[in-house]
């Protein structure tokens, strides 16, 4: 599929993710909890030994305690005292996973993943988009720059097919030449019938850091922040068009 100064996309989702709001502070905070919970739970547990052992040895030979009273508080005990040992274990995995996390992310500086959005960036007067088409069509593009203005738009006839680039040059419809830098497409789509047809975009760009203060930790890329989630593919850049015109294929 071959366009003009213009890139083409489906009604796009954002690529943006919303920080998370869990900090290292609120595992620090848990595990403090966790652990005078330990504390409380084991002092109150000896304690109701002390005093059962201590009823039992004192109880009146005519008048017996009722023992299976005592049993079941302990039983209630012994639950609670293994529930704060799952929990340890669980609050284990969670710290397990985040680290796993971590390092995977780490492992993606400096490479170029393809994830999904409609966000990428525009340089040397050259921006690419990927379209995933499901079925031929008549694509409408429009692109707006970070502002929110709309500074391309165009209608383009599209084959399906998936990973199809499209190649803007940079130049608006009366021919300004946009500056570089971060460029939203959005694209809509209908068949010979006139129904809509739902296209997906995807970008590429080169991963440039990673946020380890979040959790999930937050991948930056084309100025834009993505979870581990949101890569489609590691690998080479997209596909770029050698017509400094724009042309879309």
């Amino acid at each position: 599929m071959t366009t003009t100064p213009a890139t083409t996309g489906s009604p796009v989702v954002s690529g943006t993710t919303p920080p998370p709001s869990s900090s290292s502070s609120n595992s620090s905070g848990g595990a403090t909890l966790g652990s005078t919970a330990d504390q409380t739970i084991a002092g109150n547990f000896q304690t109701f030994l002390t005093l059962l052992t201590t009823q039992l040895q004192n109880q009146n030979p005519l008048d017996p305690l009722d023992t299976n009273q005592f049993t079941q508080q302990l039983v209630e005990f012994a639950s609670v005292e293994q529930q704060l040992k799952t929990n340890d274990s669980l609050t284990t995995l969670v710290s397990m996973q985040q680290t796993a996390q971590a390092t995977q992310a780490l492992e993606f500086v400096g490479k170029t993943a393809i994830v999904s959005g409609g966000s990428t960036v525009l340089a040397n007067s050259s921006a690419t988009w990927e379209l995933n088409v499901p079925s031929t069509s008549t694509v409408s593009i429009s692109i707006a720059n970070a502002s929110g203005q709309t500074v391309f738009s165009g209608n383009y006839s599209a084959n399906a097919g998936d990973n199809q680039p499209f190649t803007w040059n940079g130049q608006g419809n009366d021919g300004t030449q946009w500056p570089d830098g971060v460029y939203t497409l959005t694209a809509t789509a209908a068949d010979s019938t006139g129904k809509a047809v739902a296209i997906s975009t995807q970008v590429g760009g080169v991963v440039q850091s990673v946020d380890l203060s979040q959790s999930p930790p937050l991948l930056s890329i084309n100025g834009q922040s993505y979870t581990v989630s949101q890569i489609k593919a590691i690998g080479p850049p997209p596909v770029q068009s050698s017509d400094s015109s724009g042309s879309n294929q």
